[in-house]
């Protein structure tokens, strides 16, 4: 008998509240449970959490909520929007940051997912001229974004580094058309002139030079981009393609950062 039988699955998004935590809302279709165990989302196009529950027996009897498992998506959104200064995914633990939540709220939390121990927590409330300073005081890779009732803001991947170099990529996904230009940066400041680039662990042309630029960004562009200096190597980060012809966000789950 497979562990599921007998039990109903329920399914629901997780909404927001205002004590740091999430209220639960049935996905439509759902309020009666389903008999698999796995539940497709059709249709979202911005970041969401989502949240299952089980019941057997009758009356049946229910487990608690899961712990909420988000779909992250990296399009700004008018309503909600997250904004990172220095706009760049990679940061050394010596510098600070800005996150900003934007939109039609004035009360935003700010969330970080930390990938590498999936711990979710809820971040101090911003402080001066409604952003968010942190400090980068220790390496780790994570995902940022803003909530406020119902609302869900873009979010955004961020990595920092005690050392080496780091890859300056944008954070926000690049329209198709537009230019962009990858750097790398050691911990000085210093822009070194002789790297190497690579994309998708590939090296891009085998000469080293003190930029890549892209002066027309085509949907091929889209990959994992580090480089190299002086033996030192980048970790890897993904830059994202903006469709002008879509209007659907980009979505990701951990895939950027889990492959850093």
């Amino acid at each position: 008998e497979p562990p599921s039988a007998g039990w109903s699955f329920y399914w629901f998004k997780a909404v927001p509240n205002s004590q740091d935590s999430y209220t639960y809302e049935p996905l439509p279709g759902t309020s009666s449970g389903t008999a698999n165990n796995s539940f497709t989302v059709h249709g979202q196009t911005h970041t969401a959490g989502y949240a299952c529950s089980a019941g057997r027996g009758d009356p049946p009897i229910y487990t608690q909520h899961s712990r909420p498992t988000f779909v992250w998506s990296s399009g700004v959104h008018p309503s909600a929007s997250l904004t990172v200064n220095p706009d760049r995914v990679q940061h050394f633990t010596s510098e600070s940051l800005s996150l900003t939540c934007e939109g039609s709220s004035s009360q935003w939390r700010l969330i970080r997912f930390l990938t590498d121990d999936s711990l979710l927590s809820f971040l101090p409330p911003a402080t001066i001229n409604g952003s968010t300073y942190i400090k980068n005081e220790a390496p780790r890779k994570a995902v940022y974004w803003c909530e406020s009732g119902t609302e869900f803001s873009n979010a955004v991947n961020i990595s920092t580094h005690s050392d080496g170099v780091i890859l300056v990529s944008p954070v926000y996904p690049v329209p198709v058309g537009e230019s962009v230009t990858l750097l790398c940066v050691m911990k000085t400041g210093n822009i070194p002139s002789d790297v190497f680039f690579y994309k998708n662990n590939k090296l891009i042309e085998n000469e080293r030079r003190g930029e890549m630029k892209i002066s027309a960004v085509s949907e091929s562009d889209e990959g994992f981009y580090k480089c190299q200096y002086n033996g030192r190597e980048s970790a890897q980060s993904w830059m994202a393609v903006q469709c002008k012809s879509s209007a659907h966000s980009l979505l990701f789950l951990l895939l950027s950062l889990l492959l850093l």
